[in-house]
């Protein structure tokens, strides 16, 4: 697996991170931000938020792989150009665009902000037709799902967590990946660490509709074939045929849980109301809106329920 930021790319990054004063502010900001944003990060060892903020910026940038350049000015040192740009209070921001600020901020910020600054300052230079890294690597994951490669999905999951930890909806996919891969154990411990505000996001919701799937698995394995017994033996028990298709959603059998869920809501669709419908929900939840069982699964309730 590739990681997230090339090696030439990393190195670019960490290039691009440099210690400035105000003597070397023309040559090492003004210059350079004719070509390449410029961020001046304004600080100073006694500042705890500076502490905080640093690490982030340097993480920041160094994921920008050369498209972006951090200035380091520390005002104890070097209070000059930071009382020409009215410097308040630190840590202090400022993007540089051709010689000149267009945006900037105070204080200690979230990954998500200073990526969105990072972002604005490319847009403002014209540069942002490059795809943001995790953006990309969000897509590798997601093409090595449909590939059925969840180990390596998993990894890219892992590793855009590393860089953005309170990303609750890529943590639910690295739940996804890692139920799939049978270590339904990794799957608990990730979802027990999303907030209950973030519960009703649409990837967590599916993350613990699969969970309780999986954790009906190996009871599920040794059910099915008495299940499939029953059920050819009075192929109208409504009841047989909902409890193995609650047993095939959870030991994997996807496509025939929705077929025998869909037959029992085509002969009566109040049967036990409507149980059938509820489950064939929770599968549909558990695979995601994207998955092709989901979409084919969806217009057929559709068609039965409105025709």
């Amino acid at each position: 697996m590739e990681p997230l930021i090339g090696q030439a790319d990393a190195q670019a990054g960490a290039a691009a991170i440099i210690d400035g004063s105000d003597a070397t502010f023309r040559q090492d900001v003004m210059e350079p931000s004719q070509t390449n944003p410029v961020i001046v990060d304004f600080w100073a060892p006694w500042c705890g938020p500076c502490k905080q903020l640093g690490p982030a910026l340097e993480k920041a940038v160094t994921a920008a792989g050369g498209k972006v350049r951090l200035v380091k000015i520390n005002i104890d040192e070097s209070p000059m150009i930071a009382q020409q740009l009215q410097v308040q209070s630190i840590p202090a921001v400022f993007g540089f665009v051709g010689g000149r600020p267009v945006d900037g901020f105070a204080g200690a910020q979230p990954d998500s902000a200073i990526r969105d600054f990072i972002a604005r300052l490319l847009k403002a230079a014209g540069n942002d037709d490059s795809q943001d890294p995790i953006e990309a690597a969000l897509e590798q994951a997601d093409a090595a799902i449909e590939a059925g490669d969840f180990a390596m999905a998993a990894g890219i999951f892992g590793q855009v967590l590393e860089h953005d930890p309170e990303n609750f909806k890529v943590a639910a996919k690295l739940a996804q990946a890692y139920i799939k891969l049978g270590e339904v154990e990794a799957a608990k411990a990730i979802l027990a660490e999303i907030p209950v505000a973030k519960s009703q996001d649409p990837d967590v919701l599916s993350a613990h509709a699969a969970l309780e799937l999986a954790d009906k698995a190996a009871e599920a394995q040794t059910q099915l074939a008495d299940l499939e017994a029953k059920l050819a033996a009075d192929p109208k028990d409504h009841q047989a045929r909902l409890d193995l298709a609650e047993a095939q959603a959870a030991v994997g059998q996807s496509e025939e849980a929705v077929d025998n869920l869909l037959h029992i809501i085509q002969v009566n669709k109040d049967w036990n109301d409507g149980a059938a419908r509820l489950q064939l929900l929770k599968v549909f939840e558990a695979l995601g809106p994207m998955d092709p069982v989901v979409q084919s699964g969806r217009r057929r309730l559709s068609s039965l329920l409105f025709s």
